[in-house]
């Protein structure tokens, strides 16, 4: 068990199951976000932080032996507000944990973003380049590159999951390939702090979605097998809605609207 767990972006979609279902992993559950972290349970520690404050980030970071960092910007954006969540933030994170009296794992969320240019009909794995299809994926590209650097030289093990839409259920046709479902999610999350050596992996945060576009092989040894399938949804999203146009982006490539000019889900 650990003795304390960060949780950054505790308010958000992924921090508010992270915060829900994560409390057996450690004595403690640090919280962290900008606002809005509500009352205390009694393992919790509620701390306000912006991650572009890299005093108050050290602090926050300080005594934690694992790390889930879950806070930034999560959609695209302009590069100020990137910056500061994303970019300054991250490097805030990984000093504060380089400096810190106790090393920590952490899990970093990279995003499929950091890969979206890549066309649907490619399977790729670990290894595959980075193709990010807006500066948020430019951002996440920065975080696994960051999350690198500061295990080969200074040993802090990170996994870097390459999250792809990550909610209750698929709600299209492109999250078919792209689904985590939350149970899934906190499995992964559970097995890269229990494993002995994590490394620094890439993951594709999927779940086991029939059609899927990503290869885990090289994390096998995490012991990290996902149960649910988008496939299951397939009818019920076909009588909701038309799948997209076989030259609209959301069927063309991996990072769907992203790589267009809108603003859309992940």
């Amino acid at each position: 068990m650990l003795k304390r767990l960060l949780i950054t972006g505790a308010t958000g979609n992924l921090g508010s199951v992270c915060r829900a279902r994560l409390g057996g992993l450690a004595e403690t559950l640090r919280l962290s976000d900008r606002e809005g972290l509500g009352d205390a349970a009694p393992n919790e520690e509620l701390v306000h932080c912006d991650l572009g404050d890299k005093p108050a980030v050290e602090a926050l970071v300080e005594g934690c032996d694992g790390v889930v960092h879950l806070g930034g910007q999560s959609v695209e954006a302009p590069w100020e507000v990137i910056r500061n969540a994303n970019v300054d933030g991250v490097f805030n994170l990984y000093e504060a944990a380089r400096k810190s009296s106790v090393t920590p794992r952490i899990v970093f969320a990279s995003s499929n973003h950091a890969i979206g240019f890549h066309k649907q009909t490619t399977r790729l794995d670990a290894n595959a380049l980075t193709r990010p299809d807006g500066l948020y994926g430019v951002s996440k590209v920065f975080g696994e590159a960051i999350a690198s650097m500061y295990h080969d030289k200074f040993g802090i093990e990170t996994a870097s999951i390459r999250i792809g839409s990550c909610f209750d259920a698929p709600r299209n046709h492109r999250m078919l390939s792209t689904w985590l479902s939350f149970d899934d999610f906190i499995a992964l999350i559970e097995r890269i702090f229990l494993v002995p050596r994590l490394g620094c992996p890439v993951i594709y945060g999927a779940s086991a979605n029939s059609a899927s576009w990503w290869d885990n092989r090289e994390v096998a040894y995490l012991g990290w097998t996902p149960q649910d399938n988008g496939e299951v949804f397939r009818a019920q999203i076909d009588a909701r809605m038309d799948p997209p146009p076989a030259n609209d982006v959301n069927a063309v490539y991996q990072g769907g609207g992203f790589c267009g000019d809108g603003i859309h889900e992940t």
